[in-house]
């Protein structure tokens, strides 16, 4: 399960790498308790989403064909710099009193151009941080740590959001950044496995976009995985209604995000001890994902949703980490970057659309429902590319040569 570790340089980034994201998590649980705050409006919360990730859904692609062409450990020391400039700026501004909603959108875009270049790039880095075999473990254990920190972060948001404020989270933030930071001066450059750059020039976005085309297991894997990262994953807004009005205390928001990053790390645990990933290993975890969403918006009480939230985040981690596990052992060394971010876009760059629309169906039709659409639409999917994906089995079409022009 942790065999990545037996790196020193794959030690030092991942210990970093935890304690960074957890001040990442007490940011973005301040940051929707302060826009809710400002207006009371879940539809609220999803624009200052679609701030934040629209940068990933117009760029994301972009940015890893930069990140195949450049040292990509240069690059994410750049942005982890810049990203922690971005906090510190938004807690200075909010414990000076200007941190009106205005401001908190603008900078939520900066953190989003900024995030949509720090993705294909620091998730690039972890890739060359091991041998070839072992991209599947430490790609699982970084999404461990991606969304295992995420139990201490909002916990921590919850705790100390009512005697500090959001201003002194988001400076808590900013420091955090030196966690990640140091680790990455200090890696052994000579003993990471840097991937060939990708040639300069050619259309290196559409390239990696007919690969996928031409791939019939990757195609299924990326149509199915975009719907679901758009719906499904909105948690930001959906668990912020639900704590608020179907449990009557927002402040449980960041609890229940807590809890649910419990069950990522089982999840992401428990995809990193399996030798390799498989297409039926991600349709599981993709209708694990569903139910556990049904559970939790009709949950009775706090503590029963509390249980069911760990289905919930297992299933959304393993579904995650087999996505990545499969393209990164399937695709050339030279796209990798460019698939990460194809896989961030569909995961992050949907939250735009995604965001958004759950706020409205909090606010409109219900707290419950805000989660439970997401989870509808999920199951079908799951079941439809399960079936999509036999099909195309039994009809025997070697890889490259299905174009798979009709969905």
């Amino acid at each position: 399960m942790f065999r990545s570790l037996r790196h020193r340089n794959a030690r030092l980034f991942f210990i970093g790498l935890t304690l960074s994201n957890v001040g990442t998590w007490i940011q973005s649980t301040a940051m929707g308790l302060l826009v809710y705050r400002l207006t009371g409006k879940a539809t609220d919360v999803g624009i200052n989403l679609l701030c934040q990730f629209l940068p990933m859904l117009l760029l994301g692609a972009w940015a890893g064909a930069v990140a195949d062409r450049v040292n990509k450990r240069k690059m994410a020391l750049i942005t982890q710099t810049l990203l922690a400039v971005q906090a510190i700026t938004l807690g200075l501004f909010e414990l000076a009193g200007w941190a009106n909603l205005g401001v908190v959108y603008v900078l939520s875009l900066a953190a989003g151009i900024i995030g949509a270049l720090d993705n294909p790039a620091r998730r690039g880095l972890v890739v060359e941080l091991v041998e070839p075999a072992e991209i599947p473990n430490a790609l699982s254990l970084n999404t461990a740590v991606m969304t295992g920190s995420r139990i201490f972060g909002p916990a921590i948001a919850a705790l100390l959001i009512k005697p500090f404020g959001p201003g002194w989270l988001f400076i808590i933030n900013g420091i955090s950044f030196a966690a990640i930071l140091i680790p990455m001066l200090m890696i052994d450059v000579s003993l990471l496995h840097v991937s060939k750059p990708a040639a300069r020039g050619g259309q290196p976005v559409r390239d990696a976009l007919r690969y996928l085309r031409r791939s019939p297991k990757l195609f299924v894997l990326f149509v199915v995985f975009t719907i679901v990262g758009t719906f499904a994953f909105n948690y930001g807004v959906s668990l912020l209604k639900l704590a608020d009005v179907r449990f009557h205390n927002k402040n449980l928001f960041g609890w229940l995000l807590a809890v649910t990053s419990v069950g990522n790390v089982i999840g992401s645990l428990y995809s990193a001890s399996r030798p390799r990933m498989g297409m039926r290993f991600f349709f599981q975890a993709t209708t694990l994902l569903a139910l556990g969403g049904f559970a939790l918006a009709w949950a009775p009480n706090i503590w029963v949703g509390f249980v069911v939230s760990i289905p919930l985040g297992a299933g959304g981690a393993a579904m995650i980490a087999s996505l990545n596990g499969i393209t990164q052992m399937d695709a050339p060394a030279d796209m990798r970057g460019r698939l990460l971010a194809l896989g961030a876009v569909a995961f992050l760059g949907t939250t735009p659309i995604g965001a958004p629309i759950t706020g409205w169906v909090a606010d409109h039709i219900s707290a419950e429902w805000s989660l439970a659409y997401g989870s509808a639409i999920t199951l079908v999917c799951a079941a439809a590319g399960a079936a999509w994906y036999r099909r195309l089995l039994a009809a025997d079409v070697p890889a490259g040569e299905h174009h798979l022009t009709t969905a």
